[in-house]
């Protein structure tokens, strides 16, 4: 009888975390995701990518994109975009319900949501038939292969189930302390020393 073939470490010590929210721990060494909540939106085995729930771009509101796409933009008044990420921050994403979904461009993620980064997507932001629930990002958080194992492992973030309430609300600066409430983590009691990136 052969030997089974050996499986890639952090395949077998971490599951895809596709469809969860990581949230920041204090202390982590890179500014830029200080107090993140990001949704992850795929991880497979040689790289991940999510998107940051709570960071609004300053002077930027989504009818101002959509009247420069010339998109339709009914209802779109004062709705923040988010910054998603350090990665092609000029890229844009829509996060959404996945009650409108396009089979062809459209990612299902995990808890009712999907993710999608064509015009069309854009369009239906402005629609009655699009979306429940939406939101506009630009840019993305990257991580290459291994990577947010490694960071895991050195407990640089916390793990929780994507919650539709926590991603698509706009109290944006009391995010990550929800996010740690619904761990029944009290942001107070967290130590700044918790991990390094």
């Amino acid at each position: 009888m052969s030997a089974a073939p050996t499986s890639d470490l952090h395949a077998t010590e971490w599951p895809s975390l596709a469809g969860r929210i990581l949230v920041a721990m204090p202390g982590i060494d890179d500014e830029r995701f200080e107090y993140a909540v990001i949704l992850v939106c795929t991880h497979e085995g040689d790289h991940a990518m999510g998107l940051r729930l709570d960071l609004p771009a300053p002077g930027v509101d989504l009818a101002y994109v959509l009247e420069a796409l010339n998109v339709n933009h009914h209802g779109a008044t004062g709705r923040p975009v988010l910054l998603g990420g350090p990665v092609e921050p000029e890229r844009g994403f829509v996060l959404h319900t996945d009650d409108w979904f396009s089979d062809e461009t459209s990612l299902r993620i995990h808890g009712g949501m999907a993710v999608t980064g064509t015009r069309d997507a854009l369009s239906a932001m402005g629609e009655i038939t699009g979306p429940a629930r939406s939101a506009l990002v630009l840019g993305y958080a990257g991580w290459d292969e291994g990577q947010l194992e490694e960071e895991l492992s050195e407990n640089v973030w916390l793990t929780l189930d994507a919650d539709a309430d926590l991603i698509f609300d706009e109290d944006y600066a009391g995010k990550w302390s929800r996010a740690l409430a619904l761990l029944g983590v009290d942001a107070a009691n967290l130590s700044s020393h918790g991990g390094n990136a």
